[in-house]
């Protein structure tokens, strides 16, 4: 199985509840699996965590 980092996506949030980070994803457990058992090295639900994103559109 492929290593997904995550580290630089807008979607991994911190979790106060878990007191870690989690995937905001609104995914369920058999998109879940499948993600995992694909062998993808790229996540399809990556979007690259860019603060000034918009700015540069203006």
């Amino acid at each position: 199985m492929a290593e997904i980092s995550c580290d630089t996506c807008a979607n991994n949030v911190y979790d106060e509840e878990y007191c870690d980070y989690i995937c905001a994803v609104n995914m369920d457990e058999d998109e879940y699996c499948r993600l995992m058992s694909e062998g993808r090295n790229t996540c399809p639900y990556y979007t690259k965590d860019d603060d000034y994103f918009l700015a540069r559109k203006q």
